[in-house]
């Protein structure tokens, strides 16, 4: 088992940042693609960004390209995203996930093994 935690989420202005986290802890976490996806009121969940075990691959959705930047720090077993020039679109709940062995695929959720409970992200305008 992976426990995931995220925290870092609040509210913001348009144009503001906001840096989220996700805390692993069980097992190997160098063994772990990571990926950042939300979920707004009555939307499915989205993708918006992955990244590789060892951070060699890095994936973002188009609509945060240029805005958002993931990392991780596999010896503090977490996995970080900037989130800069916030819009209220931006607006959901954000979930890390964690996929073993991820590299090829990590943009589909139901190819992650372990999620994190969320932490709600508000940017008002």
């Amino acid at each position: 088992q992976v426990q995931l935690v995220e925290s870092g989420g609040g509210l913001v202005q348009a144009g503001g940042s906001l840096r989220l986290s996700c805390a692993a802890s069980g097992r190997t976490f160098s063994n772990y693609g990571m990926g950042w996806f939300r979920q707004a009121p009555g939307k499915e969940r989205e993708f918006v960004a992955a990244i590789s075990r060892r951070g060699s691959r890095i994936i973002y959705a188009d609509s945060v390209k240029g805005r958002f930047t993931i990392s991780r720090d596999n010896a503090k077993n977490t996995v970080y995203l900037q989130m800069n020039s916030l819009k209220p679109e931006d607006t959901a709940v954000y979930y890390c996930g964690a996929v073993f062995n991820g590299y090829s695929d990590l943009v589909t959720s139901a190819k992650y093994d372990y999620w994190g409970q969320g932490t709600q992200v508000t940017v008002s305008s």
